[in-house]
Formats: structure tokens, C-alpha cells, sequence
């Protein structure tokens, strides 16, 4: 969780990420060694595999992530540091990104290792939208937070500290197996294995505001008891559109508890116009 005082250094690191990411097909990215390949060479995935590998060894190195997210010390010499660090083991885009980001001034030194996983998920984000698959990785986002939402079991075996990250790793692509796109599985699996998100549904959740953000709108979650058909949704669309003053992308589910209507939430916000909530209402009316 990035603090307040560190969200200025975020937007600016971001903006230096937008600026390499058009070019970064003609660069040559290299690998970690110990990172696996991927058959598509995707330089936007390899470069995500690297600024996380970046943030997991800042998180597992207390000295180490002191030394270059220490705002009182000279920040050039941050940056040669994380030069001679890193230099030879991640590409010349991920090393140019990673000695931007410990010259910035960030609040703590946590917050450092946090934007370098965001960036990781914005270069994902970013490949999605460039290949025309935005939509679509999306979509798969939400479903499986619905999925996660109807097993709490599930939710809690993926999210258990003291199970392995290969172990939550192997569960997840078991259940992911070939029906997800590479990107989706590539953002879900760093989100089961990372120590730095609290649980999947909230990692999900911010991967979902973050995309559209890339398209400056906001994402409706809506439940409904019966799947809404494609002129619902888009009339559903338009008038969250107007109520909110700003393009909404709505994302559908179906959900037997909520008998009739339907709950949406946009972002924090919820509006329940479920006939299971208004009967609970009564209920709880009649009780009084």
C-alpha cells in the first residue's frame, strides 16, 4: 500500500514507465537468470518478471531496501548503487527504471518496493492494451474474485502465509490451467505469491481499478440473480456514466443470493437495489 506522501513519486515514476513502453519492442531486454522464458517474448511481460524480481529482492533484503529507499541520503548515489546492483542482471529498460525509481523520494523505503511491483503490473496492463486484450484480462480479473468470492476455502488456501509461494504458485495454475490469458495468469500468479499484497481479492481489486484507470474510467462490479443481456448492460452502463459523471466499464456476474435487482459497487461504493437486501430490511423493521 502506497502511503500519501509517496503517491507524487508513484505518478512520476509511472509517467517514466509510459515513456519507455512505446519503444520497448525494439529494445533488447535480458533475464534474470533464474526467471523463466516465455514462448511469446512479450519485452512488456519480461520487463514486469523483472521489476518484480526487483521489488521480491528489496522485500527480503531489510538492509538493502534501507539503503536505497533512505530519502536523507544523496539520491545519485541511490542510484549508482541500484546501477551496480543490478547492473547485468536485469535489462537496460528495467535498470534505467529501477535507478529512477530509488532516486525519487518516497516515505519509506517500503513504498519503494511496492511501486516497483505496481510498475511490473502497469508494463502487464499495458501489454494487454497494446495487443487489444484490455477488456478481456479484465474480465477473467473479476471472474476469478467472484470465483474466490463464492470459496472462501479457496480464498484462504491462496492467500496462506505459511504454505510455500511455489505450492499457492501450482494451486493457482491448476486452477487456471489453459483458460485465462497468459497475462491474466502472469498478474494473478505474482499477486498468490508476493508478500507485500494482503490477500488476492484485494490484490484483484486494485488490478482491476488500475486498468481502467489506463483508460480513465472507473469499473462497476455489478451482481445480478440472472445474466443481464448485452442492452442491459450497456443501458446499465450509460446510466452509471451519468450518475457518476465519468465513463463506467461494468462487469457482470450472476449471484442466486441476490434474488432480484442488483447490487453494484464502484469502488468503495455500493448501491444494493437487491430484493434480498430490501428483505432484509423488512426483517429487520419488523423486528424492531
Amino acid at each position: 500500500m502506497i502511503h500519501a506522501a509517496s503517491r507524487s513519486a508513484l505518478a512520476e515514476l509511472r509517467e517514466r514507465l509510459n515513456t519507455v513502453l512505446p519503444d520497448l519492442s525494439s529494445v533488447l531486454v535480458n533475464w534474470i537468470p533464474l526467471l523463466r522464458r516465455y514462448e511469446d517474448g512479450s519485452r512488456h511481460r519480461e520487463l514486469a518478471d523483472e521489476l518484480y524480481a526487483a521489488a521480491e529482492l528489496l522485500s527480503k533484503q531489510p538492509r538493502l531496501r534501507r539503503a536505497l529507499g533512505d530519502p536523507s541520503t544523496d539520491a545519485s548515489a541511490r542510484a549508482d548503487l541500484a546501477r551496480s546492483l543490478f547492473s547485468g542482471q536485469v535489462g537496460d529498460v528495467a535498470l534505467g527504471l529501477i535507478a529512477d525509481a530509488v532516486s525519487l523520494r518516497w516515505s519509506s523505503p517500503w513504498d519503494l518496493t511496492d511501486a516497483l511491483a505496481i510498475l511490473g503490473d502497469d508494463a502487464l496492463l499495458a501489454a494487454a492494451e497494446q495487443d487489444g486484450q484490455l477488456d478481456t484480462v479484465e474480465d477473467e480479473l473479476f471472474r476469478f474474485e467472484r470465483i474466490l468470492a463464492d470459496s472462501g476455502e479457496l480464498g484462504a488456501a491462496l492467500d496462506e502465509a505459511g504454505v510455500p509461494a511455489e505450492r499457492r504458485r501450482g494451486l493457482l495454475q491448476s486452477l487456471l490451467g489453459e483458460k485465462v490469458q497468459p497475462i491474466t495468469a502472469q498478474l494473478l500468479e505474482h499477486a498468490v505469491t508476493s508478500g507485500r499484497r494482503p490477500t488476492l481479492t484485494l490484490a484483484i481489486d486494485d488490478l482491476l481499478q488500475a486498468s481502467a484507470a489506463r483508460r480513465e474510467r472507473s469499473v462497476a462490479r455489478v451482481l445480478s440473480a440472472t445474466e443481464l443481456t448485452p442492452a442491459q448492460t450497456e443501458r446499465l452502463a450509460a446510466a452509471l456514466t451519468r450518475l457518476y459523471g465519468r465513463e463506467i466499464n461494468v462487469r457482470t456476474a450472476v449471484d442466486e443470493s441476490v434474488k432480484g435487482g442488483l447490487v453494484v459497487r464502484v469502488g468503495d461504493e455500493v448501491i444494493d437495489g437487491s430484493v434480498a437486501s430490501r428483505l432484509a430490511a423488512a426483517r429487520a423493521a419488523f423486528a424492531g
